[in-house]
């Protein structure tokens, strides 16, 4: 069997700082720029990156002529390191790990673990559920995802603009699924259990208006209307101190049914207000 068919004793964390481990230890490169490269080419698993991105990658502004023996230079280094973690030889590596792919390259065996793809994973069979009612399945799914991250991704590497990007879809995806899970949280009324981690939330993110409405929900719900309040007007000082801008028509409506003490706040789910903020629907 090919290396490349087979999982190999590798484990890769790219969800929070990049750490690679084998059976013989940590072998993530320190230097910046092979780090960089790793970065990328983790990123795009089994997909190829052409080195005239992986240039871009490395170099701010023109890169030196020399840019293209050094990229081969910096993968060579990567192929010696996994050569010597995994007992395998530079052919072995070079051929079925890190493959030099027509103009560029890509990582392409399979690890033992690999959280990014874990994470994946957990993302489509949490949606698929979702959209098959199964909202227990889907919320389980979305907390074993969202437990795989141990800090903002690739913490430690230096990003250039291709891992910027990826770096901030997924970023997205994170911030997605959260929302999802706590909404889903909501409705199986676990509004107190969810305050405190509403709550630091919130403090991190201090314009997500939608982690305000749903911190403003579990509040109302867990009997803390007054903070609920508080909640809306400390978010509207912060937006028109900082952007000159009201919160949007929906938050305003969230206010004012916790105001008015309004019923639809108890039921779970919550049905969307006229002009609300989106929340999951049956």
């Amino acid at each position: 069997m090919r290396i490349s068919e087979r999982r190999i004793d590798i484990r890769i964390h790219l969800l929070g700082p990049l750490r690679i481990f084998c059976a013989d230890g940590e072998l993530a490169p320190v230097a910046r720029r092979p780090r960089q490269i790793l970065a990328l080419l983790l990123l795009n698993h089994s997909r190829v990156v052409p080195t005239a991105a992986l240039i871009d990658e490395l170099w701010d502004g023109p890169a030196p002529k020399t840019a293209r023996a050094a990229v081969q230079i910096y993968v060579f280094e990567l192929r010696k390191r996994f050569a010597e973690a995994a007992g395998l030889s530079m052919d072995a590596v070079g051929g079925e790990i890190l493959r030099r792919v027509r103009n560029g390259y890509e990582f392409v065996a399979e690890p033992a673990w690999f959280d990014l793809q874990s994470f994946r994973r957990g993302e489509q069979s949490g949606m698929a559920a979702m959209a098959a009612g199964d909202l227990i399945k889907a919320a389980r799914d979305f907390r074993a995802a969202l437990s795989l991250w141990s800090g903002p991704a690739l913490a430690g590497v230096e990003p250039g603009p291709g891992i910027r990007a990826e770096v901030a879809g997924l970023e997205q995806s994170r911030a997605t699924m959260l929302s999802h899970r706590i909404e889903l949280e909501l409705r199986f009324g676990r509004h107190r259990e969810i305050l405190g981690e509403l709550a630091s939330l919130v403090s991190h993110d201090r314009f997500n208006e939608n982690l305000h409405a749903q911190f403003m929900i579990a509040l109302y719900r867990s009997g803390y209307r007054a903070r609920a309040l508080d909640a809306f007007h400390r978010l509207r000082k912060d937006m028109v101190g900082r952007f000159g801008l009201e919160p949007s028509p929906g938050l305003h409506r969230y206010y004012q049914a916790v105001l008015t003490s309004d019923p639809e706040l108890e039921e779970m789910p919550a049905r969307p207000l006229p002009g609300e903020l989106p929340v999951l629907c049956p």
